[in-house]
């Protein structure tokens, strides 16, 4: 089994074209790297550049093998320049072959990602944000079979205000509070925190619902949406914003006070601002407002330049939000902290 199927989604077109200028290698890369199961492609590309959202610029599509977008444990990438351009080749069988992103859609539970799915899986098919209005009209849970104070799967709940026009399957959540732009304050959405999936057993008022899965407690006043049949897939192809984009950590998924690699942060920014999944952010820690201790002025401060401190990878994106995977952390990172194309 590969050990990924590079390239998820468009850049087909685009990867043919060889963008020498802006890929910078990283110092002391290497010439030659022995794919083993755990890679990703994130971090194979990460030990040849700097960028290691650029790799496509530097891979080719060999129309001759078969299935070229596949690397499999023991394949061997190596380095070459053809006419001063870098490219990428893997070595496997009994020939050298070049490889290429092909433009593909690869379903969750079959690819093999660009990123760690398994830090962001449960993130991918739940509801993240909602709007007031929908929170107005949700179902909501009224009492667990036995009036048990907790409940878990296997266990029944009571809901009120589902129909049988919305199916037999569906969402869990309970209401957070609004995610708010710390620059407008413009309420952005509320996050909906996924508590599990239910099963109606019995339509009526109130409709039965068995819980199949829950990952906390449900409580009275949780709310029961329908779950949609759409089919997950791993559309990561790192790429920058098609224009300037910065803007705000506002949340991280949590709730802790410092933020590292692999976590998720939510972002003051989505589909409105042209960010899609795949788009790529550096990170910049906001500089403190330090006290002058030399300056004559009274009450004199200086704020100090916000420092590049990560690079961070959209997996979803809402109309306003949109949610990202910290891929580096060169430091202890903080909600505020800004984000910039790189």
């Amino acid at each position: 089994m590969s050990i990924f199927k590079s390239l998820a989604l468009a850049l087909a077109l685009a990867a043919t074209a060889v963008y020498a200028d802006q890929v910078v290698l990283k110092d002391g890369h290497p010439d030659r790297y022995v794919v083993v199961k755990g890679d990703t492609l994130w971090d194979i590309s990460e030990r040849f550049l700097n960028s290691p959202w650029l790799w496509p610029e530097v891979w080719y599509v060999n129309p001759q093998i078969e299935n070229p977008h596949l690397i499999y444990p023991g394949d061997i990438i190596t380095l070459v320049y053809v006419d001063g351009v870098p490219q990428l080749r893997v070595e496997r069988g009994k020939g050298t072959f070049k490889l290429s992103p092909q433009a593909r859609v690869e379903r969750l539970d079959k690819a093999i990602p660009t990123i760690p799915l398994d830090a962001i899986k449960q993130f991918l098919s739940q509801p993240l944000v909602t709007d007031q209005s929908t929170l107005d009209d949700a179902a909501y849970v009224v009492s667990s079979a036995d009036e048990h104070l907790i409940v878990g799967r296997g266990d029944r709940i009571y809901v009120r205000g589902i129909s049988e026009g919305d199916g037999n399957r569906h969402h869990v959540f309970r209401p957070g509070g609004p995610y708010v732009d710390p620059d407008t304050g413009e309420v952005l959405g509320y996050e909906a925190m996924y508590l599990g999936d239910g099963s109606v057993e019995k339509f009526g008022d109130p409709s039965t619902l068995e819980l199949t899965r829950t990952t906390r407690e449900i409580n009275i006043g949780d709310r029961v949406m329908p779950m949609t049949q759409e089919d997950v897939f791993a559309y990561f192809t790192p790429h920058s914003p098609d224009e300037e984009v910065a803007g705000t950590i506002i949340a991280v998924v949590d709730g802790v006070s410092q933020i590292g690699q692999y976590q998720i942060v939510v972002l003051n920014r989505g589909t409105r601002e042209n960010v899609d999944v795949g788009t790529v952010f550096e990170i910049y820690q906001t500089g403190e407002l330090v006290a002058d201790q030399v300056s004559k002025e009274r009450n004199a401060a200086v704020k100090l330049p916000d420092e590049k401190a990560g690079v961070l990878m959209v997996f979803r994106t809402f109309e306003k939000v949109s949610f990202g995977l910290i891929m580096k952390a060169t430091s202890a990172l903080h909600v505020g902290d800004r984000v910039r194309t790189p």
